[in-house]
């Protein structure tokens, strides 16, 4: 079985540098680490350009060597109504030179049209710096669910546009594990982990529980198992925000529990298809 590996994600201890991840990353053992360079203005992030900020872009590339932590990808670079796609150079250059290979992208337009047109363009920007760009569906944005994601690379056919997998958002979106079972495993590079609570109806509690309340693997009521097991096994980016367990434990001790709970349950459950 192929060896599984692990990042943590910035939305997981959003409020961190890129460097105060990484270092969290390291301590606690992660393979990887995913940055936000491309920012949201979502509440209590600390935008810091790293092609600007040169000596924590150094003490990055320093700690990289020193602990053999990995940068896996880069977020967000949002298809919206006007986006300016050159506004996303800066961070892809800043990202390959630190060794990411992935860029995550999800679409926040409702003209269809536009946003794989976009989408397009984006995948033929990213692989001048020799990375991919994975789509993944949000429950709020334009594309919501991971049939449309499907149905968007089938249209667009570049062979460095792929699917990344988020296990709160495919349950939420109610995509089906026989669906996913039929995508392509060159479409798979990396998902997202998480455990969650039942969906709610509500726009604004679904939002809530995105971004500060989801659980622990094994401890919510998603069935991570048969979504993992219905896909090749990739690098898992742990994205798990929860306010209240880092009121508790802290970002590090968070971070901690995160992998230590993800590792359990997917070395218990989850072997791949």
């Amino acid at each position: 079985m192929k060896k599984k590996e692990y990042s943590l994600a910035h939305l997981t201890a959003i409020s961190t540098t890129p460097l105060e991840l990484a270092k969290i990353a390291a301590n606690c053992g992660y393979d990887y680490v995913s940055i936000r360079q491309i920012y949201m203005g979502v509440a209590g992030e600390v935008p810091v350009d790293l092609s600007e900020d040169k000596k924590m872009y150094q003490e990055m590339k320093d700690l990289f060597k020193d602990t053999g932590l990995r940068l896996l990808d880069i977020e967000l670079a949002r298809i919206y109504d006007g986006v300016d796609l050159e506004s996303y150079k800066r961070a892809f250059d800043t990202g390959k030179s630190l060794g990411a290979k992935h860029v995550l992208s999800s679409i926040w337009t409702d003209n269809k049209e536009y946003g794989i047109e976009k989408f397009a363009e984006l995948c033929d920007l990213a692989k001048k710096y020799d990375l991919t760009v994975e789509l993944e569906a949000v429950p709020i944005a334009g594309v919501k669910s991971f049939a449309e994601v499907a149905e968007i690379l089938r249209i667009i056919k570049r062979d460095n546009a792929g699917f990344m997998m988020d296990t709160h958002h495919f349950n939420r979106a109610n995509d089906s594990v026989e669906l996913l079972r039929t995508f392509p495993s060159e479409w798979f590079r990396y998902a997202q982990i998480c455990d969650a609570p039942l969906a709610p109806l509500e726009r604004d509690k679904m939002i809530e529980i995105m971004r500060g309340g989801r659980d622990y693997l094994g401890e919510g009521l998603i069935d991570v198992a048969s979504i993992l097991n219905a896909m090749p096994i990739v690098p898992y980016s742990i994205e798990l925000p929860n306010s209240k367990k880092v009121e508790e434990y802290g970002y590090e001790g968070h971070a901690k529990k995160c992998l230590e709970t993800a590792k359990k349950y997917c070395d218990t459950f989850v072997t791949g298809r």
